[in-house]
């Protein structure tokens, strides 16, 4: 199942209960403000990253090895095995 659009794993996010979230794909404006490659995605016609023939583009590599925020490209491996999950099923 596809959690968000990054590959972070929604899941394993210790705001979504205290926040009411539904994870990125299900709502259209997430708790934590605008989010580029969310609208990225959206705009392409794109469930999540992995699909892109741009992947991983430097927007998805900016967020996933932020100082801050990243998690050291853990979220581009999830859209990879998103991605080949899909391409098995077909």
């Amino acid at each position: 199942m596809i959690e968000s659009r990054c590959g972070i794993l929604c899941s394993e996010c210790s705001y979504r209960e205290a926040m009411g979230c539904l994870g990125c794909c299900e709502v259209e404006n997430p708790f934590w403000g605008s989010c580029p490659v969310k609208a990225c995605c959206q705009q392409k016609q794109h469930e999540h990253c992995g699909q892109c023939g741009e992947f991983p583009c430097g927007l998805l590599k900016q967020f996933a090895y932020d100082e801050n925020e990243g998690d050291g490209g853990k979220r581009i491996e999830q859209c990879r095995r998103w991605a080949s999950l899909q391409s098995t099923a077909k």
